[in-house]
């Protein structure tokens, strides 16, 4: 039978290119991590390595059983993890980016129950529109809206959204209601801007169609959240996530327009740079973000289907 401490050994060995080296990480003698390869080798039948007294390499046989060697240990150790994080008393730093709505008026008092679950944490929350680069800033995990091309992060799913067109009752009051979207041409519409590029095409799907309009407006904000109060002001109709303004619907300080056409799908993720940095904070505050989600969509409104 194959031991787990051999293959922990076998993958340290590959990295490092030494059984010497492998053995001080592990306060072994050398000898011990060769014994411990050669225990694995006679469960495999196969030689792993090709060794001399000068070079440790991987043999062919090596380097294709490598990756799965790597993949059962990273099996284990989140298997444990998911077994005891909600035993462990977390503690460290969380480092967090959120979008400014979302993180404002949603997100913000979740937080302050989840820190209150783990007083030994310290949450840092990074709060802005503008996309953090989670490999080169300084935060292990963003909350992000949409779907992503690159592979090399790692994206857990949290709620199904998409984008609804939305306005004030005052506004519809005073301007009328969009019958069509060719209607929003007459129509002011309050855009996002960011990074310089402005969001004035707002996309619709129905029967299987897409549908693309062009808008335009006399306000425009990179700070999504100031759109936002700006169509509770009663300024103009908003194309925004359902997430964001569920609340205000269900208050009827907003009020859903065309609901026969289905704005862009959004998905909200939780992201993270590598599988391996889904920590046992991370994991908890996976589970505890999915669990309000859940009560949320137990709570309604319910997005029109």
């Amino acid at each position: 039978m194959i031991r787990f401490d051999d293959l922990a050994l076998f993958v340290r060995s590959a990295a490092l290119g030494s059984f010497s080296n492998a053995a001080r990480e592990v306060d072994l003698l050398p000898g011990q991590v060769s014994a411990a390869i050669q225990r694995l080798e006679r469960e495999l039948d196969i030689r792993l390595f090709a060794r001399s007294t000068r070079s440790l390499r991987l043999t062919a046989e090596g380097e294709r059983y490598l990756p799965y060697a790597r993949g059962v240990l990273e099996t284990l150790r989140e298997g444990h993890e998911q077994l005891h994080v909600e035993r462990l008393e977390l503690q460290g730093t969380l480092q967090m980016a959120v979008s400014s709505d979302l993180g404002r008026n949603l997100l913000s008092p979740w937080l302050i129950e989840f820190r209150r679950l783990h007083p030994r944490l310290t949450l840092r929350l990074s709060v802005s529109d503008q996309l953090s680069d989670v490999f080169r800033d300084p935060v292990d995990v963003a909350v992000r809206y949409g779907q992503s091309a690159d592979a090399s992060f790692v994206a857990l799913p949290l709620a199904e959204n998409r984008r609804v067109l939305v306005a004030a009752p005052s506004y519809l009051e005073a301007h009328g209601r969009p019958h069509t979207l060719e209607d929003l041409a007459r129509h002011n519409c309050l855009c996002y801007v960011l990074q310089g590029r402005y969001y004035d095409k707002w996309a619709f799907y129905k029967d299987g169609q897409r549908r693309e309009v062009s808008v335009t407006g006399t306000l425009f904000s990179d700070d999504a959240d100031v759109v936002r109060h700006w169509a509770l002001a009663g300024e103009g109709i908003i194309y925004k996530a359902w997430l964001e303004v569920r609340a205000d619907i269900a208050a009827g300080r907003l009020e859903l327009l065309l609901p026969e056409y289905h704005g862009e799908p959004t998905r909200l993720q939780l992201v993270c740079p590598h599988r391996r940095q889904i920590s046992a904070s991370v994991q908890a505050l996976y589970q505890f973000l999915q669990g309000k989600f859940r009560e949320l969509d137990e709570k309604g409104p319910v997005l029109p289907s």
